[in-house]
């Protein structure tokens, strides 16, 4: 819906405001130039008609204040001199002698000092000062001269003349005057506001059938024409836009033309295509574009792209058009397939370099960036695995450090424990990377009759020395059945697969917080459990933690260092032993990590052939 136009919005208002403020801007300036010197000039010629009659006057008393038989007659004179003076602008005449006894005054209301000590500060020390100030009593601008009075031959100071103008009524004089000319210039604007609105109505006309024209075209009619009034800048312009409305017509044909053919080209491409405005709108989308991303045509036009891409999270319009490089996009709809694509952004920029849109052209890298996703998951996954060897080691390496390598006893048995773990790392990293093989080949378990409480033990043991080192609070308690039992295990696969799960229930374990492990024997089997009061498992997840790659919390995990590939290879190689792996897990309470391994019972003479 078009606005209405307002009369004090519209360019005749606006044009004849102009004309008007610039008048009054310089009949203000000119005014105050004027106003100031006036009231410059008139106090100067005010002060200085003052001082000269001041200078004459103390000339003409200085005989009056010479000693004389015949004190009484020259008091007479003086006060009669000072009255003759005291005009209009003169507010008071006051004359003291040189021992400062006040001889005269005009005052009437101060005739009581006459003959006395002289009261007013200014005359004390008879030096010559003028100045202007404001009278205490009266609240008006008055003008001091105080003037020294010499005897005949000038050279001897014998009094003091104080004389007090009234200054105030020049500054109304002024002030007047001032009011004259502003009365003036209301006067004055008024008429000329008059004038320029007439004036800007001539101007104003032909720009509004302009106007009528433009909007005519922008609807698609181009058979109207501008009435050209005159042969002025006006009229000429008028007779432009004529012509421009055609060129505009054969234009628009052109574009039309462009347009088809350029439809036809996106429709055939292979790739998606989508073309926006500089807003960012979608204005172009082909049939490969709206199949990549689940939308329909209709759908997409208008749109923002940000929206489109489902980037608005992440990237605004302009930081897009800064960057203008290649992005990856994850489409996720429901009732569609999951898919990656790789987004190519151009700017579409004009002669000028003005930027008119953007370009963006999709590719589906699904397959490609899986298999990409799947690398990348593989070398977490390695580093979440050496992880732990590595603290341990480190342990180890901090204690000879400290001093342990004196001790004959324990330092061979750290540097062997050392060296074991980093035989044991090279082993994990094989075994790591066979199980990242799409193929699944297994190298073969190492069995050896192994005493399964002591290697319990031994990976407790580990784990209780790491947290000392951290200076960390958890607790771990063992449970194990008094017997020892003895199994025919891989010794380094099944600590690895221990290590997992001893090093999740840490992570997740809070602060303080008691980690539980247990070992008992049933008729055919041994369980080994390891219970932890973290955060727990959701039970929709219980079954699925033993997936590849599969993470109950993507970002706590990786915050953590988790892989999701732990309890795989745990599961794998408990597999392999012919054994089962579970977990049991409550919100907010805990989990528990169970290991079922066949069992036989094996006699002490056994060991012996």
């Amino acid at each position: 819906m078009k606005k209405r136009l307002h009369f004090f919005q519209s360019v005749h208002f606006k044009i004849a405001m102009v004309f008007v403020l610039l008048l009054l801007i310089s009949v203000e300036i000119i005014g105050a130039i004027f106003i100031r010197e006036l009231e410059k000039s008139t106090i100067d010629t005010f002060e200085k008609g003052i001082d000269s009659q001041v200078e004459q006057l103390a000339s003409n008393i200085s005989v009056e204040l010479i000693p004389t038989d015949h004190e009484e007659d020259g008091d007479t004179n003086l006060k009669r001199i000072v009255n003759e003076f005291a005009k209009r602008d003169v507010l008071e005449v006051r004359v003291i002698d040189d021992k400062g006894i006040v001889r005269a005054t005009s005052d009437a209301n101060q005739q009581a000092v006459i003959g006395k000590k002289n009261d007013n500060v200014l005359l004390n020390d008879f030096a010559e000062k003028r100045k202007e100030l404001k009278d205490n009593d009266s609240g008006r601008r008055v003008y001091i001269n105080v003037q020294q009075i010499k005897s005949s031959t000038g050279d001897t100071v014998i009094g003091g003349l104080y004389v007090k103008s009234d200054v105030e009524s020049k500054y109304q004089e002024v002030n007047n005057t001032a009011l004259i000319f502003f009365t003036a210039s209301i006067i004055a604007l008024s008429i000329s506001l008059g004038v320029a609105l007439l004036v800007s109505r001539t101007i104003t006309k032909p720009i509004g059938e302009m106007k009528q024209q433009a909007m005519r075209i922008a609807e698609g009619d181009y058979s109207g024409k501008v009435e050209v009034y005159g042969q002025d800048e006006l009229g000429q312009l008028g007779t432009t836009f004529n012509e421009l409305s055609d060129r505009v017509e054969e234009a628009q044909g052109t574009l039309e033309s462009e347009r088809h053919r350029l439809d036809s080209i996106l429709t055939h491409m292979t790739d998606g295509v989508v073309a926006t405005d500089r807003r960012g709108k979608v204005i172009t989308i082909n049939e490969m574009a709206t199949g990549l991303l689940h939308t329909k045509t209709e759908e997409a036009l208008g749109r923002s792209i940000i929206d489109l891409l489902g980037m608005e999270k992440t990237y605004t319009l302009r930081q897009l058009l800064e960057s203008s490089s290649d992005q990856i996009i994850e489409i996720s709809q429901p009732g569609y397939e999951d898919s990656i694509l790789r987004a190519d952004f151009a700017l579409i920029r004009r002669e000028s370099g003005f930027i008119s849109g953007l370009v963006c052209v999709l590719h589906d890298i699904t397959e490609q960036e899986k298999n990409e996703q799947e690398r990348r998951e593989f070398v977490s996954n390695v580093s979440h695995e050496l992880r732990t060897p590595l603290t341990s080691m480190r342990s180890y390496l901090e204690a000879l450090a400290d001093g342990a390598w004196e001790d004959k006893e324990i330092a061979p048995k750290f540097i062997n424990v050392t060296l074991d773990e980093t035989d044991r790392m090279i082993r994990m990293i094989n075994d790591l990377l066979n199980l990242s093989r799409m193929d699944a080949q297994r190298s073969p378990l190492q069995l050896e009759l192994v005493n399964l409480n002591e290697m319990f033990h031994f990976v407790i043991e580990r784990f209780e020395m790491m947290i000392t080192s951290t200076n960390q609070n958890y607790r771990i308690k063992k449970d194990f059945t008094q017997r020892t039992i003895w199994v025919e295990v891989d010794p380094d696969k099944m600590i690895q697969v221990l290590d997992n799960i001893m090093n999740n229930a840490l992570k997740y374990s809070p602060d303080g917080g008691q980690i539980t492990c247990s070992l008992l024997e049933t008729h055919n089997n041994v369980i080994i459990s390891i219970a932890d009061e973290g955060m727990g498992i959701p039970k929709k997840d219980v079954r699925r933690v033993f997936d590849r790659f599969f993470r109950v919390d993507k970002a706590r995990s990786r915050a953590m260092g988790g892989s999701g590939l732990g309890l795989a290879i745990s599961k794998e190689v408990i597999k392999e032993h012919g054994g089962t792996i579970w977990a049991e897990s409550e919100e907010e309470v805990g989990s528990v990590f169970y290991i079922s391994l066949p069992y036989v019972p094996v006699e002490e003479g056994d060991f012996w052939e």
